[in-house]
């Protein structure tokens, strides 16, 4: 089992950026799939970024050109820059890696 815990969420104006951080610990398995996934009030969990360990990323077309997912495979960490952010990324914001969810961490931005 992997334990995953997030960082780094807040409130911010429309037009700016936010850093998230996940840090994962446990049975970690090499070639694994990390990413972000989020969900507003009343709307079902979606993908926003995914990372795999050669580096391979698929984005959610919301977000593409805007945020921009790493992994540092040494630490074991997965990282989400999110810039231009929009009211409509407001949402809770959750790490996940081999099946495992963090407990979420929330993203607010205003307009």
């Amino acid at each position: 089992q992997v334990q995953l815990v997030e960082s780094g969420g807040g409130l911010v104006q429309t037009g700016g950026s936010l850093r998230l951080s996940c840090a994962a610990s446990g049975n970690i398995r090499s070639g694994n799939v990390m990413g972000w996934y989020r969900q507003a009030p009343g709307k079902q969990r979606e993908m926003v970024a995914l990372i795999r360990t050669g580096g391979m990323t698929n984005y959610a077309d919301s977000v593409k050109d805007r945020f921009t997912i790493s992994r540092d495979n040494v630490k074991n960490t997965v990282h989400l820059q999110m810039n231009s952010l929009k009211p409509e990324d407001t949402a809770v914001y959750y790490c996940y890696a081999q099946s495992s969810w963090g407990q979420g961490t929330q993203v607010t931005v205003s307009s």
